[in-house]
């Protein structure tokens, strides 16, 4: 990822996945948008917690006792207030235009807040400057309700540039956040890894990491916990679907080195390429697979694009050149209205029959280069709805070595559909067997692609 480029990475950049045709069966979930099923605008765990019940059987006496405790206490807690109440100079902010963040009054205020911690906060031990300091950046850009907006502190910043290059230190899984119960969810398992050992699976959610609910928080504050030292283990209470309870998951971090394209010969003559990630060594690493499939006599080409989350929009674009015929690949628009348009001159347009596999998961770039192929009608769909995301993000660096991810701009196919919230609808849509799966090895989506290329081939 080049931080001066236009960047549409999904985040879960941070834990890779690399896994060799393994599909995420999690399909058709996203196509209403990100925001997912919310009671009160919090997200919901998926199942009750150990020891809770229903909620709705109450005896009648011991509620009524609750009703009375719960009253004593609020009483306790108001006369506490009321003792201890101390008037603050602030400012009064109905008076105050905020036309900037930054400014007299805020500050004043940010004052107020420190000296109320300082005097009254029970545990001064606990306290950290730094950490209030950083939380406030995080705030401000959190505060825009755009999931996909992130304020990176050095260290992230240095770890992302670091997983951006195909190596860091985790347990092999790509990470996202579910938009329907807001917790961490693995949206696949890299082949050979701690992840696959342990036996995750793609579209398990992770409910707790070291026993901390991952309920509404960001995706890099998750992925922070699972990945640490090398050696070291990560304890995960997962939900599975159509498991009774949690899953107790103890899993060893070790160094993962994730190659972003897996490729190979299928029977009947057929290329199978897998883009799992659009990271920077992703282009070159699509070139070779591509000339390696044509140089071996292939008479059509499988393109795997499920579970991709995205990746770079530059790197995205350079692949779709070896795929398209000449024209527009996707253009973007930002606030300001300006178009900014992505070409193909077609000198090196792909001539063997295409099919193209997506699900669920398949987000941003992927869909960008899913789209444009759908629009050319170069190739066939095949799957499920995608994720949905139609819209870009840059990140930009701060010299204090902290960073920005800032959504910028949205993204257009070539027919100028932005898909942003809805996905994109398969040809030919195919739901992913999960039982046959992971029970036999059968990837019943797979099978179908190679039966629509073997039709394009006319055979």
């Amino acid at each position: 990822m080049n931080a001066n480029d236009n960047n549409n990475r999904y985040y879960n950049d941070y834990n890779y996945q690399n896994s060799n045709r393994q599909p995420n069966p999690y399909n058709g979930v996203y196509g209403g948008g990100f925001q997912g099923n919310y009671n009160n605008g919090q997200p919901q765990p998926p199942l009750p917690q150990p020891g809770q019940g229903a909620g709705n059987e109450r005896g009648g006496g011991s509620f009524l006792v609750g009703l009375l405790v719960g009253i004593a206490s609020t009483a306790l807690v108001v006369g506490c207030v009321a003792a201890f109440t101390k008037i603050y100079k602030t400012v009064d902010s109905k008076n105050v235009k905020a036309d900037s963040v930054v400014s007299e009054d805020t500050e004043e205020k940010l004052a107020a807040i420190e000296d109320v911690i300082e005097e009254y906060y029970y545990q001064d031990a606990d306290i950290d400057v730094d950490a209030m300091t950083e939380g406030m950046y995080a705030g401000m850009v959190s505060s825009l309700g755009d999931p996909y907006s992130v304020y990176y502190t050095e260290e992230e910043w240095n770890d992302l540039m670091q997983e951006t290059e195909g190596v860091y230190y985790g347990i092999g899984a790509y990470l996202m956040i579910d938009p329907n119960t807001g917790l961490g969810k693995i949206s696949g398992v890299i082949e050979n890894t701690p992840a696959q050992e342990a036996g995750l699976r793609a579209d398990d959610l992770l409910y707790l990491v070291d026993g901390v609910s991952t309920v509404g928080m960001e995706l890099s504050e998750i992925v922070s916990m699972v990945k640490g030292e090398e050696g070291t283990t990560v304890h995960l209470t997962i939900y599975r679907e159509g498991e009774s309870d949690y899953l107790e998951v103890d899993v060893e971090r070790r160094k993962i080195e994730s190659p972003t394209v897996n490729y190979e010969m299928l029977e009947d003559d057929i290329g199978y390429i897998q883009i799992t990630e659009f990271d920077e060594v992703t282009t070159d690493q699509f070139i070779e697979a591509l000339a390696v499939i044509k140089g071996s006599g292939a008479k059509g080409l499988i393109l795997d694009l499920r579970g991709n989350p995205g990746g770079s929009l530059s790197v995205v674009v350079d692949i779709a050149r070896e795929i398209l015929p000449k024209g527009l690949i996707v253009y973007t628009e930002d606030k300001y209205g300006q178009r900014d348009e992505y070409t193909c001159d077609g000198q090196r347009e792909l001539e063997l029959p295409l099919v193209v596999l997506v699900n669920g998961n398949s987000a941003s770039a992927s869909e960008i280069l899913a789209g444009a192929i759908q629009d050319y009608k170069k190739g066939v769909l095949v799957g499920t709805t995608t994720f949905g995301k139609g819209i870009v993000q840059r990140v930009l660096p701060l010299t204090d070595g902290t960073a920005l991810k800032l959504t910028i701009s949205s993204y257009y196919t070539p027919k100028g559909n932005n898909i942003h919230g809805v996905g994109i609808e398969p040809d030919v849509v195919c739901e992913f067997d999960g039982d046959a799966y992971y029970e036999d090895g059968v990837d019943n989506q797979l099978d179908r692609a190679v039966e629509e290329v073997k039709k394009k081939a006319g055979r």
